[in-house]
């Protein structure tokens, strides 16, 4: 069953998938349309499961399940993979290339945008001071709706890019 966003507990297990580049109005007009329902239809082990999905700052798609209606199965997981597989085709046809599974750092910008640093960058950019601990990175590790609602937005120093700080002021 897909159900408004806004709607789903703190408890809903969330899955952050970030756009390889900036995503225009049409795609996620098209995201829109695929996903809802695909998600209406969604379950684990014929379990209809209640999800919802939105996509933030056009460049972020989030998937959640309220756990305490029906939990995902490994399976249903699978499936949701490849709806965001699907969709990138879709999309990569349409607009242009785009991953939903490049884990590159998504940084905000100052004129607070969203910039992707990929991962052999990121020694670079905290040497050049591109990328400092200060830096408001996106949370894409957040697992529940709760931690997207307290934690998305957070200094890179208090993400997993923390570990790059350290070597290079050691």
């Amino acid at each position: 069953m897909f159900i408004p966003f806004d709607t789903l507990p703190d408890t809903a297990r969330l899955w952050v998938y970030p756009a390889s580049r900036p995503l225009s109005d049409a795609d996620v007009t098209l995201i829109e349309q695929q996903l809802e329902p695909a998600l209406q239809g969604w379950t684990a082990h014929g379990q209809p499961l209640m999800a919802s999905a939105r996509v933030v700052a056009n460049r972020f798609i989030l998937i959640a399940v309220d756990g305490g209606f029906a939990l995902p199965s490994g399976c249903s997981i699978d499936a949701s993979v490849g709806m965001l597989r699907s969709l990138s085709e879709q999309l990569t046809a349409q607009s242009g290339a785009v991953d939903f599974f490049d884990r590159s750092a998504m940084v905000q910008t100052e004129s607070g945008g969203v910039t992707a640093v990929a991962l052999p960058a990121i020694k670079a950019a905290v040497s050049s001071g591109q990328l400092r601990p200060d830096t408001v990175v996106f949370n894409t590790l957040v697992q529940t709706v709760s931690d997207f609602r307290t934690g998305w937005q957070i200094p890179a120093e208090a993400s997993w890019l923390k570990r790059y700080f350290r070597s290079v002021g050691a």
